[in-house]
């Protein structure tokens, strides 16, 4: 007798980018005024520009999926630019003076567009990224990892508590992009070391990585 397969976690859906923005923006919303120019973890951006990239990402992903004919070979030509020597290319911006608030803010208003957009695309429509041409799954799922790895890399800069995603949402967002991702393992950890966060016992940190955005067979 053979054993059944394990049972996949499930597809990554709208729902799942709207929960990833809001359990970043609980865990952001007590950051100290004065915190968000450390750096944000083990990465050379601040805290504030890891924030920003990350609201860009969620735009950016959003605007991919968002025109009749979403481009296969390129991004969508909006211009960008770096504000620091070092720090993020980017479009999105948030005027500083606003401060956690306005930060928050912009981060809630990216996520939204990103979600409305995976919820409103027919799941057949295929954009460009550069791991791959991706379906609105795909990248409602990029955005996930790019929100939680980098709200970790931010709460670890500002000293807040330890950001610790539910597994489920993990889960889903491992076997959608990581094929290759460790099964021995919690899926935050998993999560943590296909991005390049960290080392597991038998496994060194990964100094280069990367996602497969193409829809699995």
């Amino acid at each position: 007798m053979t054993s059944a397969a394990a049972p996949t976690p499930g597809p990554v859906t709208a729902d799942d980018v709207t929960e990833a923005v809001r359990l970043s923006i609980a865990a952001l919303r007590e950051a100290p005024e004065d915190g968000w120019d450390a750096p944000a973890g083990d990465l050379t951006w601040t805290c504030w520009q890891t924030a920003e990239h990350l609201a860009d990402d969620l735009f950016a992903y959003a605007l991919q999926l968002g025109p009749e004919r979403p481009p296969l070979t390129t991004h969508v030509p909006v211009t960008w630019h770096r504000e620091h020597p070092g720090g993020p290319a980017s479009t999105i911006f948030v005027e500083r003076k606003e401060g956690t608030a306005g930060l928050l803010q912009v981060l809630d208003g990216c996520g939204a567009l990103l979600a409305a957009m995976v919820r409103v695309t027919a799941p057949e429509v295929r954009a460009h990224h550069v791991f791959g041409a991706a379906d609105p799954e795909g990248f409602a799922a990029m955005g996930v990892v790019e929100t939680l790895v980098h709200v970790h890399d931010i709460t670890a800069g500002l000293g807040l508590p330890p950001f610790t995603p539910p597994p489920a949402l993990c889960a889903r967002t491992l076997h959608r992009l990581f094929p290759g991702a460790p099964a021995d393992t919690g899926p935050w950890p998993a999560l943590l070391w296909s991005t390049g966060r960290i080392a597991l016992q038998d496994r060194p940190r990964q100094e280069k990585w990367r996602w497969y955005g193409e829809p699995r067979g």
